[in-house]
């Protein structure tokens, strides 16, 4: 079997990253990276680090407008998929990577397979949200992280070739995890001992494109640094608009740094006291890594880590973001609601055709 694996961002390059290694002992798999993320620190660090294999197709698509970005990827995958022929496309996530290649797989009459299906925040504003309904739509097989992403499909007539696999960044999470330990040295680096800091970061459009808000989220992690040290790798485009905001000028310890490598990042977690985040990898890394954590949105996917106690979901209340920060406790840890340990042997056996033990 030939497969195309479409992917362009972060969190797609992780679950690759465990799904390919696997994938690759039976299959052909062709790789295509959009260029969603084209910053080193964003991208290529990460293929370096999780030992993915090279794209094999490098778009260099960049940012642009959810239309002009998505329209762009659209054409140019279109063309990859006309020359290799694929038998099947696989696509991760929720991006505008994730929707152009389900779109263009199934324009062509290509099987699409979507890892991480049926998650849904039931918010229509988040471009995300979008993506995600829309390839969900046109995936003829879909792996969900969860039962409860199973019913979402459910509630909206989607039932054949959803398979339960749970979640395959647990994975590439707990591999990288080991290799962290034993190479990474940024907490000697940035003089920071573990448990006595937190770690923000802050990407999404609701928060980075509205200043008002930007401005209610910063405030919130300098009240928090009085006590602490907030970390803050800032993901390019938050720094653009971080630039562009007047604040008036604070105490506190927020260090603003520039985008880390997983390795360095996944030390940060594990090593943190709390993290503050509108990542939706970062809730499940937390969750896995028994963090707490402060969701920087009214709404979340991952409504087990709310169920568990791990996650408060506090929007942009600057009381409710301190609070939680200062409040924040490590549950009893009980079980993996995302199944993660096996999910990517389930997902490569429903990918030939055999029923995963977790369906």
């Amino acid at each position: 079997m030939k497969i195309v694996t479409v992917v362009g961002a972060r969190p797609q390059f992780i679950k690759a990253a465990a799904v390919s290694r696997a994938l690759r002992k039976s299959c052909a798999e062709v790789l295509v990276h959009t260029g969603q993320h084209y910053d080193d620190n964003m991208s290529r660090v990460f293929f370096d680090e999780l030992d993915i294999p090279p794209p094999d197709y490098h778009l260099g698509i960049g940012s642009g407008s959810h239309g002009a970005q998505t329209g762009a990827m659209l054409s140019a995958i279109e063309d990859v998929l006309l020359a290799e022929k694929p038998d099947r496309v696989m696509v991760y996530g929720d991006t505008n990577s994730t929707l152009a290649g389900a779109l263009a797989a199934a324009k062509l009459h290509i099987p699409v397979a979507h890892v991480e299906a049926g998650l849904r925040s039931f918010n229509r504003r988040m471009p995300e949200e979008i993506n995600r309904v829309l390839t969900d739509h046109l995936s003829d097989l879909l792996f969900c992280p969860s039962p409860a992403a199973v019913a979402n499909l459910a509630g909206e007539g989607v039932a054949a070739g959803v398979h339960l696999v749970g979640d395959v960044m647990y994975e590439a999470l707990i591999h990288a995890v080991a290799v962290a330990e034993r190479k990474s040295d940024v907490l000697g680096r940035l003089r920071l001992q573990a448990g006595q800091y937190a770690l923000a970061t802050i990407h999404r459009a609701e928060n980075t494109d509205d200043p008002p808000r930007l401005v209610r989220l910063m405030d919130a992690l300098q009240e928090i640094s009085r006590h602490r040290p907030v970390v803050f790798p800032v993901h390019p485009r938050t720094r653009r608009r971080l630039e562009s905001i007047e604040r008036a000028q604070q105490s506190g310890d927020v260090r603003l740094l520039e985008p880390m490598g997983y390795l360095d990042m996944v030390r940060l977690e594990a090593a943190a006291s709390v993290l503050l985040t509108d990542s939706g990898g970062m809730q499940k890394e937390a969750y896995w890594l028994h963090v707490p954590c402060v969701t920087l949105r009214e709404e979340t996917e991952w409504v087990e880590t709310v169920q568990q106690g791990w996650n408060t979901l506090a929007g942009a209340d600057g009381d409710k973001i301190v609070q939680a920060a200062r409040n924040a406790v490590r549950p009893m840890a009980g079980e993996d609601a995302y199944q993660g340990a096996g999910s990517v042997s389930r997902l490569v056996q429903a990918l030939a055709g055999i029923s995963p033990s977790g369906k």
